[in-house]
Formats: C-alpha cells, structure tokens, sequence
C-alpha cells in the first residue's frame, strides 16, 4: 500500500510538472503568412481609431437629404467587412456607410499587448465603437446595424449611449443565445500555460468555421468558393490564431440581456425563418421584451439575411427607416 502511495505521488507530481512546464516547450507557430495590408489587398481601407489600425470600407450617401445619417455596420463572429459586401453600397441610399472589421477578425490589427482596455473584449469593442463614431460621425445622426455577436455589441452601444444612436438595426442577434466561453470557466484561460497553448487551440476554427459558414445558409449553393475564400482570406494573416485566442478569453462584461427594458432606441430586428445559429424564435422573442421593437422575418433566409437575400435585407431597413422618420 505504502509503495502504491508513493507511485501515485510521484506520478501526480510528474503530471503537475509536465503541465507547468511543456506547454512553454511546445512550438507555437502562426499559418499566417501576410501582414493584415497584405492580406486585405490592394485598395484596402485602413484608419487609425482607438489606439488600432482598422480596416474600413464606406460608400459615400447616394441621395440629397441634409440630414442624412451615418450608417455603421458591425460583423458577427467569424466574419469581417465581407460579410455586407451584398448591402453597402444599396444603403448608401439612406446615408453614408461605413463597415469595419472588429479585432481579431478581418484585417484590423491583432495586438499582442496593450494599454488601457483589452480590444477584444466588450468593453474594447464599446471604446472602438466610440472611436469609430468621433471619426466618421461627428455631430450626426448616426443609425447602428450589428449582426450576431456584433448585434450584442450595437445594442449595448446603444442602451449606454442613447443619445447618440438615432435608430438600432439588430440582425440575428446574439443577445439571448450566446456563444463563447463559459463565465465560469473564462478565469482558467488566464493560466500562463492556457495562454502559451490558447493560439494552437484555435487553429480549428479553419475547418469549423467552414460548417458555421454552411449553416449560416438555407441553400447550399450561396457558398461559393468566392464566399469561402472571403471567409478565409482572414485566415492568411501572421498571428490570426493569437487574435482569436485573446479575444476568447477576453472580457463579455455587459448588462444588456438583463437591461433590455433600458433599450429605448427605435429598434429593427431582422432575421431569417431558418435561423439555426441564432435561432428565428430567439429573435422573435427579444423583439417582444425591447420597448420600441419592430421585427421583419425573411423567408427563406437562414443566419446571413444580408447576404443570402440582401434585396429584402435592404428593402426592410429602408422602409422601416422612412417610416421612423415620418
């Protein structure tokens, strides 16, 4: 007995000191190969706001009202500018636009370290939202669109910030279903050894992003290869993998699901009848618990409305705009 006690121990030990220490031994390489300009292309917008560089695509206000508001447009998880390729230039009609790529997706810039707030979690998000408005906004009306994760970030925007949204887009939002790490589990990731390994961890998110892009979409052939390779020119960036680990273990601090009765900003809802990332009834739902809510549900149209079936998409925003300012 006393001989099997002493082999645990020792084996319990070695356990131990194989977790402290092989995961500084192990090699932790980018499959990144190009800088975020390089990546992004020719042409590529970028701008310095909040202390980042971040890629930014605008189309220029189409029509002749004085007052026309500025529209901005914030992607979900996984995806980037690309994913309102279909959409920017037709609401152009309404104001002018501008897209960015949150950080760690896209071509914005992935920091490694940083001051102040970290830029991936929601608190960084709020403050390069914030930024991203002094630059582009100034003193005008301004009307969010967020989709998915990025739906969280607008309306948490928005019930902060009230006088400064004119209107709030929510597009398959993910207020009442959420993704990432659980709460509970989100101080283990701050580990050294976690952090050491966290951007090998990651790397998956090349091949399961791929069966998120799939079911984002009610008709299989809307993925193309143009549509993949949008995807996953993100994915050629050096240190992409470092990016998304931060932003995984970064900071959701935000009330909005528990303060929804504090949204009071006109709000459109929009989503697909065959949503199964943020499902159709989640949506539906939330549009009855917001106190100023209309919702519009695409038919066929699964999690990328604005992508899948953008002349609806913009057809809805815009009617729901007009009638707004009527």
């Amino acid at each position: 007995m006393r001989r099997f006690r002493r082999v645990m121990l020792i084996a319990l030990a070695s356990g131990i000191l194989a977790f402290l220490i092989v995961p500084f031994l192990v090699p932790v390489e980018t499959t990144g190969t190009l800088t975020e300009r390089e990546a992004a292309g020719p042409g590529a917008q970028f701008v310095e706001v909040g202390g980042l560089s971040v890629h930014v695509e605008t189309a220029a206000y189409t029509g002749e009202s004085a007052d026309a508001p500025v529209i901005v447009l914030l992607h979900g998880f996984g995806a980037s500018t690309f994913s309102w390729r279909e959409v920017i230039e037709p609401l152009a009609a309404l104001g002018d636009v501008v897209a960015y790529d949150r950080p760690a997706f896209g071509f914005t810039e992935r920091p490694t370290d940083w001051e102040g707030e970290n830029p991936y979690g929601v608190p960084g998000n709020l403050a390069l939202l914030d930024a991203v408005l002094e630059r582009f906004a100034d003193a005008r009306d301004v009307i969010l669109v967020g989709h998915s994760a990025g739906g969280l970030i607008a309306g948490e925007f928005a019930r902060l910030n009230p006088d400064r949204v004119e209107a709030l887009v929510l597009v398959a939002p993910a207020v009442l279903t959420t993704g990432g790490v659980p709460a509970w589990f989100a101080p283990a990731l701050a580990v050294p050894q976690f952090d050491r390994l966290g951007p090998l961890l990651v790397q998956g998110i090349a091949s399961s992003g791929e069966q998120l892009l799939e079911q984002s979409f009610v008709d299989p052939a809307a993925v193309t290869d143009a549509v993949r390779a949008g995807y996953r020119a993100p994915l050629t960036v050096i240190g992409w993998e470092a990016g998304l680990w931060r932003f995984t273990a970064a900071p959701r601090d935000n009330g909005l699901a528990d303060g929804l009765d504090g949204l009071t900003v006109s709000t459109l809802l929009i989503t697909g009848d065959a949503d199964t990332v943020v499902p159709t009834a989640d949506t539906e739902r939330l549009a009855t618990l917001l106190p100023a809510a209309e919702l519009v549900v695409i038919p066929r149209a699964g999690h990328l409305p604005q992508e899948e079936t953008p002349e609806q998409f913009v057809a809805a925003l815009l009617d729901w705009f007009g009638a707004s300012r009527t």
